[in-house]
């Protein structure tokens, strides 16, 4: 802790037993971040690790930074049980919050990343970068979700900023790089769809991107969902994008998608317990 700021970090990796099943060899976490007890899938393949924030959220000037790895034949899947939050700055020269998330997987290793959603509030300020290194033949499902703020309270788009970066490599080439700012207000590329829409972010690498089901992504639009997919250069990534009317829409999207591509590579869904089932 700094002053009125947290600094905290999480250090995970999953590798896997020779009998086949994951657990974690190295774990290390502080504040703002916390772990609670991880399980196996029913089937014995996936570990399944639940991030919790024992604070109310992210605020001014905190720091978390996050190194996930996954060796290889290892298949780690995280979540979240509660949306992340982050709180109006308390000064008003307050810093921004920072995220900083590193992942990596191994040939032959899985790592699902499916958190609740992101929820600035009123006069908040955010930055996030994420780098994600994936060996060749490593499987990958990633998802972003990103709120317009607390809709209930009437806080649509009201954050100060939100700072997005994000870098995805395949084999040490860079296949995909993000850099954007959204500002609270003039989010006209969102808004011209939906009031208070939320914004759905996946990346999709391994077996789950092979043999694309892509008439059945292609059904999941509609009134209430705008969506659009495809492959990043060198066909090993695929890329889904979606704003959603609201957050029934958005969730509903998300375990559709999920149950979709598990399916789709003849694989069981581990259960996420209260969130997605």
């Amino acid at each position: 802790m700094t002053g009125n700021s947290l600094s905290g970090h999480l250090r995970l990796r999953c590798e896997v037993r020779a009998d086949g099943v994951p657990f974690l060899s190295r774990q290390s976490f502080r504040a703002p971040v916390h772990l609670s007890k991880s399980h196996v899938s029913e089937d014995g393949s996936e570990l399944v690790v639940t991030v919790i924030n024992p604070t109310a959220g992210f605020f001014d000037g905190d720091r978390l930074l996050s190194d996930i790895s996954v060796g290889a034949k290892a298949r780690l899947v995280m979540s979240t049980p509660s949306s992340s939050r982050v709180f109006r700055m308390r000064k008003y020269d307050g810093k921004a919050a920072i995220c900083e998330q590193k992942f990596s997987v191994e040939a032959d290793g899985f790592l699902e990343w499916i958190p609740e959603a992101f929820i600035p509030h009123a006069g908040a300020r955010y930055v996030q970068r994420t780098e994600i290194e994936l060996e060749r033949e490593a499987g990958l499902l990633f998802i972003d979700w990103i709120s317009p703020g607390r809709v209930a309270h009437g806080e649509i788009f009201q954050y100060e900023s939100l700072r997005w970066e994000f870098d995805l490599k395949m084999a040490g080439k860079l296949v995909a790089r993000e850099r954007y700012e959204m500002p609270g207000e003039g989010l006209e590329g969102i808004t011209a769809m939906f009031e208070a829409g939320h914004y759905i972010s996946i990346y999709v690498a391994g077996e789950m991107q092979e043999n694309w089901p892509a008439s059945e992504i292609d059904a999941l639009s509609g009134a209430d969902v705008y969506l659009g997919h495809g492959a990043l250069e060198g066909g090993e990534v695929r890329v889904v994008r979606a704003l959603c009317r609201d957050s029934l829409a958005a969730r509903r999207l998300i375990e559709r998608l999920r149950s979709l591509l598990y399916k789709n590579a003849n694989l069981k869904a581990p259960s996420l317990g209260r969130i997605f089932m």
